[in-house]
């Protein structure tokens, strides 16, 4: 049996536009739920889901990457402190195709840009929570902990931009360079 090394990690590993979304679940008591989504680059090969949770993760992210529109409705492992948390509810508050940036959600929670950006890097559910749809004021700003320009998450964060519909006039910076 050939497995590729690091997908016995994931329950599922469904293909994406980008390379790949591994998605990890997790049983407690009688009932299994997502545990995280992982962007993954292209050599991952697709796995089919090894419990019901992570199917029925598996078709939701198949379903958003055909329509930026589509809702997600997955149970949940708890996750995150409780700032983590508030963080991630006003990610969610921020409609398809529109930004807003570290500093703007700071001022909301009043907290400071550094500690929502810890908390975007944190983030256990990618997707579901879209913290690609929070920027820096100047620029795109990193994504899932990683602010390599040219690195693979930041192409991730441009696809999704893309996907839901944020085109470069769109964001506040306004600045096609990092739109490639």
């Amino acid at each position: 049996m050939n497995i590729q090394q690091g997908s016995e990690l994931f329950s599922a590993i469904v293909g994406a536009p980008f390379g790949a979304m591994g998605i990890r679940t997790e049983t407690q008591g009688e009932q299994t739920r997502l545990r995280e989504l992982v962007y993954l680059p292209p050599h991952y090969q697709e796995k089919a889901p090894q419990d019901a949770a992570a199917e029925q993760a598996a078709e939701q992210v198949v379903r958003y990457f055909a329509d930026a529109d589509f809702r997600f409705d997955l149970p949940l492992v708890e996750a995150g402190s409780v700032f983590q948390r508030r963080v991630w509810e006003s990610i969610c508050a921020i409609p398809r195709g529109s930004v807003r940036t570290y500093g703007q959600i700071a001022k909301l929670l009043e907290s400071h840009p550094r500690a929502v950006g810890q908390a975007c890097g944190a983030n256990w559910f990618p997707l579901v929570i879209p913290c690609h749809r929070v920027t820096a004021a100047g620029g795109l700003g990193g994504f899932a902990s990683s602010d390599d320009e040219h690195g693979f998450t930041l192409t991730v964060k441009r696809w999704l931009l893309r996907h839901e519909g944020a085109l470069p006039t769109d964001v506040p910076w306004q600045q096609q360079s990092i739109f490639p």
